[in-house]
């Protein structure tokens, strides 16, 4: 019987880690763009970025327009998305990366 339960713990624990892990930390970073083998980066990088807490408090811009602005690009030629969440969104940051000219 002890063997039983010590193995369903086990099996248990083992469930919730795999289906948790992802929760735990997350860093994912991903192209916004649809034809990869063109891309042409440019000279110039720009980044902007917005914060959030629990998801309750937020600040910051991530959008395009200022990442380019940060970069002094006016000519848009990649951008990529950056996410970064801790625990399950007690943290989590959204930066955009452009590139171009």
């Amino acid at each position: 019987m002890r063997q039983i339960v010590r193995w369903t713990s086990a099996m248990t624990m083992a469930l919730v880690m795999w289906f948790t892990s992802a929760c735990v930390y997350m860093n994912v970073k991903q192209p916004l763009d649809t034809d990869l083998q063109e891309t042409q980066l440019g000279t110039k990088v720009g980044r902007s970025q917005a914060q959030s807490v629990l998801g309750l408090v937020a600040w910051g811009d991530a959008g395009t327009q200022a990442a380019a602005r940060d970069g002094g690009i006016t000519t848009l030629r990649h951008a990529d998305r950056e996410t970064l969440a801790i625990l399950v969104g007690v943290y989590a940051r959204f930066r955009t990366v452009v590139y171009g000219d």
